[in-house]
């Protein structure tokens, strides 16, 4: 999960690749810059998209839908990373939508702040970034993992872009990632299937570690992991692949080389193109198989 010690190997990472440090994080916050940062969708098919409020049982989360314009589909809640619902994941919405997925964009910071929280072009590296969005990250925990996401499903299978028949998918960034765990055992009778990209605090030694809640589970299971938070906590990938042997529930766990921490967000400062399409094209498959 996003700290100061993730934050610590950014920087000494961009240091041997400065090559990224020359980003132009101003452009990419722009529709059109994020958009030239993914290769094209196969087969696209043709998006509509709304922005949404959704009822919680603390407030009013505004949210982002993007679906195909055509037909039913099988629904996917998304859950940002710490600096939350903006224009790099309403693209990534976008493409998601563009592979056949009535996709669901959250803001989990909305008991604080509506979106978009931080400036365009803001990063993680930003001291005053980072001072805006720990304490929303802090107001939020189990408890409201578990509320958010009955009440995110129960909205998507309210929609007429989704096809109920079949089973919801979810993913998860950074702090994403206990949520998407949190999510698949909350309603694990919707949800078919979860991805985790570089999520932090999956496997802990706390009472109310997610991987605790794999036995209640029935979601098949992606976990792509951060080469640096790997090195960080290398029991982590152990104790989840121990946990879904044991629950028999299919799991895919990989450690992605040269992949830092926030390597999948396409306005990330370490945004991985090669490693992020990789494991973008293992979430595919998995939605594919699970969500048929």
């Amino acid at each position: 999960m996003c700290d100061n010690d993730t934050q610590k190997d950014v920087e000494e990472y961009l240091k041997r690749h400065p090559e990224m440090t020359r980003r132009d994080f101003t452009k990419l916050a722009t529709a059109a810059g994020l958009a030239m940062m993914l290769p094209p969708v196969a087969n696209a098919q043709s998006i509509s998209e709304r922005d949404v409020e959704i009822t919680t049982p603390d407030g009013v989360a505004d949210c982002h839908f993007a679906f195909p314009s055509l037909g039913t589909n099988a629904a996917v809640l998304v859950w940002p990373d710490i600096l939350a619902l903006r224009p790099a994941f309403r693209e990534m919405g976008r493409r998601l939508a563009r592979s056949g997925y009535a996709v669901l964009t959250v803001n989990p910071f909305y008991r604080d702040q509506r979106s978009p929280v931080v400036a365009p072009g803001a990063s993680f590296g930003q001291p005053e970034t980072r001072n805006l969005v720990l304490p929303m990250a802090r107001n939020l925990n189990a408890e409201t993992h578990f509320t958010d996401a009955r009440a995110f499903a129960a909205w998507i299978d309210e929609q007429p872009e989704v096809d109920t028949s079949r089973g919801i998918g979810t993913t998860g960034y950074c702090m994403g990632g206990p949520m998407v765990m949190r999510t698949v055992a909350a309603v694990p009778e919707r949800f078919a299937a979860g991805a985790t990209f570089h999520g932090g605090g999956l496997a802990t030694g706390n009472p109310d570690s997610p991987h605790l809640l794999i036995p209640d589970t029935r979601a098949a299971m992606l976990h792509c992991v951060a080469d640096n938070d790997d090195q960080n906590d290398p029991q982590a990938k152990i104790t989840l692949r121990d946990a879904y042997a044991d629950a028999g529930i299919p799991a895919e766990i990989e450690v992605y080389e040269d992949a830092m921490h926030g390597w999948c967000a396409i306005d990330s400062q370490v945004y991985h193109q090669a490693q992020a399409e990789r494991a973008w094209s293992r979430l595919l498959n998995l939605f594919e198989t699970a969500l048929a």
